[in-house]
């Protein structure tokens, strides 16, 4: 029987699958095979390097050493990673900018910029000079590779000893390191990224490298950075020139520059360089008999006066200098706004009220920002301390601000048709699974904006962003009002949760003083060569403002917030006669607290709270805050021209408060803790005359010397 064709496909193709089927039966049992012989002599291998007794002991621990290290070598990348971010850019670069500071009124207030020239080599300071420094702040300086264990053990047991901080266990290299990179708030990260960055410092520069950048970096008190700088202040010379007694000065004032100024305390600064030079003998790098005569003649300083640098306010305009200066204009005498008694009023209102009430709330730090109605930043405060921490805490700390971010979503409201009579449930709302509380864990009714606003209900701004605005148009209204800091665009942001600086707020709430208009701060009127050039002028060169409020959403603003010190949350702001607005604010677990306000002449933002983020005790934007605003806000409109909030027609509370107003500043005299009498100040016009005059004498041609004969007859 002949086979057809289709039969003998259908064969071949059967025989061909069942070729496949064979191979690969025959190669899993080949691998199967093979597999059990490898496990086999593997077994037989291992069980001939079996380890008993303590050599298994010593591979144990070995291989979970290596498990441990491999793991911690993830963790330390993973830590280290955010320190080295930091050396981005050019850091060996000094800034080339040498700026001379005046105030207002014309006045020197300081300078800022680091000339190349002004820095003396470690190699010409005399022998003495780095002893001082190092047997001080850093004994083992050329033996650790950054971080000294040995010395912060030392440290440790002596602050136990002493039941206080005595020493301070940072190596000169993690001082450098933080000077360079990083700021001086008090957290775990960045104590982790100093260790990082100063093994890295280590790594790529040498120890003479080093010293010179710490004793030409470090802030030296009165306003002077570096060594050289600080012994022009203080003795009129060169370090070059200093002698024992010097030295041991200058290298006791690296712990606390302000506390041991010699020319604000020069007893708490000679005895600080007494402990100096007993650190030179205990350090064996000099003997008794070698500092003896330092001791018998302690240095003397040049008087200066009690000159207070206001080194935050310095720091922030030479920022700004740097920013505005055009291209090749280094050397230049920059015109500012500060105004001295203003600045003066708001240290010591900080100050007064943190000394006082500080250990009630649980509170260390706070902030300051003043501006006028014309946008003219007149005071900075960035802290307590300058000596103690650089870090502009008005400038550069993001903190969230609780419902003093409010203002900005009623604005939004308000350019969106709603008014302070519109009705908004105050009860319970839900907005994507987040259900936001009010202070104090109740809700209201159907309420009035006004009301929502002036009470603080939080509930309310929340339903009106999530029923009519949208997350958007309130980080729009913000940004549109001169919020520079980054906003994140959650939901939780309405009540507050992204951080701001105080110099945001201020800049804000500004817009509310200035009719709506956004883009006139500024604390540089003019930058100056020292031949007279003007190279740019605020008047010419600054972009014209822009309006980002109507006059109705600007009216309604104004009169919700200026209930706020009346029948609201902030009556502890409520200044004597005057009309005043604001906004409080507090953040969970009370780590922030604000108050932010304003009147017809000036706008100020006050932040209180702590560099850790720890909490403080139930303080709230109302209590400490609003008292520290008020006192210096005070201060700040006696002996001027009372001006209108725009809106509300009055600068007084009624029309008789004139007399009401003046009755209470004589009242106020009498008291023993009232803030200093600000002294009168030129009007605009005068201001403006005086300084037209100054311009015309420049400008004038020299004139021509006398003759022999005039000369002769005198």
């Amino acid at each position: 029987m002949v086979e057809s064709e289709p039969a003998r496909k259908r064969r071949r193709i059967a025989a061909f699958f069942l070729a496949i089927d064979a191979w690969i039966d025959s190669s899993a049992y080949e691998l199967g095979f093979r597999l059990a012989q490898f496990w086999e002599t593997a077994t037989i291998l291992s069980r001939r390097l079996r380890l008993k007794g303590w050599r298994r002991g010593v591979i144990e621990l070995l291989s979970e050493g290596f498990t441990l290290g491999a793991a911690g070598s993830v963790v330390m990348l993973a830590l280290a990673l955010p320190a080295f971010e930091e050396t981005k850019g050019d850091w060996r670069a000094q800034d080339d900018f040498a700026v001379t500071f005046l105030d207002r009124y014309g006045n020197e207030i300081g300078q800022r910029g680091i000339i190349q020239r002004d820095s003396v080599p470690v190699d010409e300071m005399p022998d003495h000079v780095i002893k001082a420094v190092l047997a001080t702040e850093d004994r083992r300086f050329f033996d650790h590779y950054g971080i000294d264990f040995f010395g912060l053990v030392r440290a440790l047991s002596e602050n136990l000893r002493a039941n206080s901080v005595v020493q301070g266990g940072s190596s000169i290299t993690q001082q450098l390191a933080k000077n360079l990179f990083l700021t001086n708030e008090r957290t775990l990260e960045r104590k982790i990224k100093e260790a990082f960055l100063a093994v890295w410092l280590e790594a790529n520069l040498t120890k003479k490298e080093i010293l010179q950048l710490y004793l030409d970096r470090s802030y030296m008190g009165g306003g002077t950075f570096g060594i050289e700088a600080a012994a022009d202040f203080y003795f009129g010379k060169s370090v070059k020139d200093i002698n024992l007694a010097e030295a041991a000065m200058l290298a006791g004032l690296f712990k606390a520059p302000s506390k041991y100024a010699p020319h604000i305390n020069l007893p708490a600064a000679r005895a600080r360089a007494n402990i100096v030079l007993n650190n030179l003998v205990d350090a064996g790098f000099m003997t008794e008999g070698q500092v003896l005569q330092a001791r018998l003649r302690p240095a003397d300083v040049v008087d200066r006066g009690d000159r207070k640098s206001p080194d935050y306010y310095l720091d922030w305009a030479f920022d700004e200098v740097k920013r505005l200066a055009p291209p090749g204009h280094h050397s230049l005498v920059a015109h500012t706004t500060f105004d001295a008694g203003i600045q003066n009023a708001a240290e010591e209102s900080l100050e007064f009220h943190l000394r006082q009430y500080g250990k009630q709330y649980n509170v260390q730090e706070g902030a300051i920002v003043v501006i006028e109605t014309n946008g003219a930043v007149r005071a900075i405060v960035g802290g307590r301390d300058y000596g103690s921490s650089q870090f502009n805490r008005a400038t550069k700390a993001l903190r969230q601000t609780g419902s003093s971010f409010k203002p900005y979503v009623y604005a939004a409201a308000m350019e969106h048709g709603l008014t302070p009579s519109t009705v908004i449930s105050g009860g319970p709302v839900n907005w994507g699974g987040w259900q936001p509380h009010n202070y104090g864990g109740g809700y209201s009714g159907n309420v009035t904006i006004m009301t929502a606003l002036v009470k603080s209900i939080n509930t309310v701004p929340v339903r009106i962003t999530k029923d009519k605005l949208g997350i958007d148009a309130v980080v729009d209204m913000a940004e549109a009002m001169g919020v520079e800091s980054p906003i994140e665009r959650f939901k939780t942001t309405v009540l507050g949760t992204s951080g701001q600086t105080v110099m945001d707020q201020a800049t804000g709430y500004s817009v509310f003083a200035q009719n709506g208009y956004v883009g006139t701060r500024h604390g540089i009127t003019q930058l100056v060569t020292h031949t007279g050039t003007v190279v740019w002028d605020h008047s010419k060169d600054q972009p014209p403002p822009r309006r980002v409020l109507s006059d109705q959403a600007l009216r309604y603003m104004n009169e919700m917030l200026s209930q706020v010190p009346v029948i609201g949350t902030a009556r502890r702001a409520a200044l004597p006669g005057i009309v005043s607005a604001g906004k409080t604010g507090t953040t969970q677990a009370y780590r922030d607290a604000w108050y932010c306000g304003f009147t017809g002449n000036f706008t100020a933002a006050v932040w209180l709270g702590n560099d850790d983020f720890s909490p403080t005790r139930n303080m709230t934007g109302g209590s400490l805050p609003a008292m520290i605003w008020q006192r210096l806000m005070v201060y700040a409109h006696q002996n001027i021209d009372l001006k209108p909030i725009p809106g509300i027609e009055q600068p007084f509370v009624d029309q008789n408060v004139a007399a009401k107003a003046e009755e209470a500043e004589r009242k106020q005299a009498a008291e023993a803790d009232k803030a200093l009498e600000r002294p009168p100040v030129l009007s605009a016009r005068t201001t403006r005359l005086l300084r037209a005059m100054s311009q015309m004498l420049r400008d004038a041609p020299p004139l021509a010397p006398p003759a022999a004969e005039t000369l002769s007859s005198l």
